[in-house]
């Protein structure tokens, strides 16, 4: 009889297990399993939906951004194309020089006078340290030709206004507008590229033409009676002449033979100097090779 009722037992537990197994899964068994678990069972619930957009949402105030106009865009565009224009010829311009620095020609910016550029002048740049001085000096005698030159043009036409012929005025006027860039083309440039460059020809160019400046000065600082008594040049001579027959016009002349003096003394300083260094550096022997191969080039 007990054997009956516990087989009965072992069916009922057999029964009862064959139909968890066909449902859910048994979590009610194992060594994990509790019987009074703390957290409840989490319930099947949804999300909360975003709230509505509000009515007005994208349809707030626009703010206007400024656009530029066709007109501004041309303009713009023409700028745009002018500095363009500006920096190719820049750059023609930097590849010019350097093509011309390469093949060894020396550019020369008129800088002098600053007011009113027609000359390149740079002793600093250009002429070597030890030269600089001496370069200076002769500038000063161009210059001193120029004061020279028109103040005798002052001291002729106060002759002239006090009685003395209109020819020895027209003669001042010559001496004036030719002596100035004469000077300046004869001697003083070929003696700045001498000096700049080296060249023994420049410096035999400038030897030359210097010692007819010397020449002209010391004529006009004399003033000898050759042509027009004299009275065209404000020397020694019409000065102690005209002394007599006017004061002031003596002493016009008196002070134009003064600064002819000066002019004469400082062309035979510069002209002396120029020879010591021109002799010291070898140039003379140099002057003679180059004198004889350019006669030589010449008669081929």
């Amino acid at each position: 009889m007990q054997q009956l009722i516990c087989s009965e037992n072992i069916l009922k537990n057999a029964e009862d297990q064959g139909a968890r197994g066909k449902g859910q899964p048994d979590y009610g068994s194992g060594p994990f399993y509790m019987t009074n678990p703390s957290v409840p069972p989490a319930t099947n619930s949804r999300l909360s939906p975003l709230p509505h957009e509000p009515a007005d949402y994208d349809h707030a105030a626009t703010v206007d951004i400024p656009l530029d106009n066709s007109k501004d865009m041309k303009n713009k565009e023409k700028e745009l194309q002018a500095r363009e224009a500006e920096l190719r010829k820049r750059e023609q311009a930097s590849l010019r020089e350097d093509a011309i620095a390469r093949a060894g020609v020396i550019i020369e910016e008129k800088n002098w006078p600053p007011f009113f550029p027609i000359i390149h002048h740079d002793i600093a740049n250009d002429i070597p340290v030890h030269l600089q001085q001496l370069q200076y000096v002769a500038f000063f005698t161009w210059l001193g030709l120029a004061g020279c030159l028109l103040w005798n043009l002052i001291a002729v036409t106060t002759a002239w206004i006090k009685g003395e012929g209109i020819t020895i005025w027209l003669l001042a006027i010559i001496y004036l507008i030719s002596g100035v860039p004469g000077a300046y083309v004869l001697w003083y440039r070929p003696l700045y590229r001498a000096m700049r460059t080296d060249s023994a020809l420049k410096f035999g160019w400038f030897f030359l033409c210097y010692l007819f400046h010397i020449g002209f000065c010391i004529i006009a600082t004399v003033a000898p009676p050759i042509f027009f008594k004299g009275k065209s040049l404000a020397g020694i001579l019409p000065a102690l002449d005209l002394l007599g027959w006017s004061g002031l016009v003596g002493i016009f002349y008196f002070i134009g033979f003064a600064f002819f003096c000066i002019e004469s003394l400082a062309s035979i300083w510069v002209i002396q100097q120029v020879y010591m260094y021109f002799r010291g550096s070898g140039k003379a022997a140099e002057m003679k090779k180059e004198a004889a191969r350019s006669t030589m080039m010449a008669a081929l």
